[in-house]
């Protein structure tokens, strides 16, 4: 099938984010008085938002205390302020992603970005790394809005594309990636170069891993068809 309509998860799938995100929440646990996390930790611990993320880098004791999550959404917020500030620090597109979203932008596919990252920041971040128009919708974490694998906001970027499901892949690095697109009922793309190891994504339902961007390609020129083979390696 050739699929009219891309999605996209942003940290891990289309920039490379770990960096700022380590810095912005090492800050405010500092600030709180708790220990900073190495930044090859926040690997395994992003994706969920971030409160969740928050409350996965405090201390057990504290994590698992009552009071964890109150402090974990004090933390957030700090955190959330940093990357603000200064969320451009060490982000950078993957190899590829430029030249893929130029290709799709070209072919005049619809796109859009899908995030747990708060909505000001993921609009800051895709401004500033790509061109103006690359994507057709922006979409962050907003209040009112269940964050992903919840289907809610990808139903609205559905609309927003005005492509069905059935139209529509999704791509992403993690499993709450995979996880949403099972829930949406569009196609689980999952990607070998972000965040998490290959066997998360082959867990978690992935149709099929791509391990280059331009792999993508095959899935909307009808060459190879979806999940049955791979763009030839150079």
């Amino acid at each position: 099938m050739n699929y009219k309509a891309i999605i996209f998860d942003l940290d891990g799938t289309l920039v490379d984010t770990i960096g700022d995100i380590a810095a912005s929440m090492n800050r405010s646990l500092e600030l709180h008085g708790f220990p900073r996390v190495a930044p090859q930790e926040y690997r395994s611990k992003v994706g969920w938002g971030i409160r969740r993320l928050a409350l996965l880098t405090l201390p057990p004791a504290v994590r698992e205390g009552a009071e964890g999550e109150s402090i974990a959404g004090i933390v957030a917020k700090d955190a959330t302020r940093f990357y603000t500030e200064q969320p451009l620090v060490y982000a950078t597109p993957y190899p590829g992603i430029l030249e893929l979203v130029a290709e799709l932008k070209r072919r005049r596919l619809k796109t859009a970005v899908l995030t747990n990252k708060p909505d000001p920041v993921a609009h800051l971040v895709v401004d500033a790394l790509f061109s103006p128009g690359s994507f057709n919708r922006i979409q962050g974490e907003r209040i009112g809005l269940p964050r992903k694998p919840d289907p809610r906001s990808t139903r609205e970027v559905f609309q927003a594309l005005e492509a069905s499901p059935e139209e529509t892949l999704l791509l992403g690095d993690s499993e709450i990636d995979m996880e949403t697109a099972h829930a949406a009922g569009c196609y689980a793309l999952g990607v070998s170069w972000g965040f998490r190891p290959r066997p998360v994504l082959e867990h978690s339902g992935a149709a099929h891993i791509i391990d280059r961007p331009e792999e993508l390609l095959g899935f909307c020129s009808g060459s190879p068809g979806a999940g049955q083979a791979r763009v030839p390696k150079d």
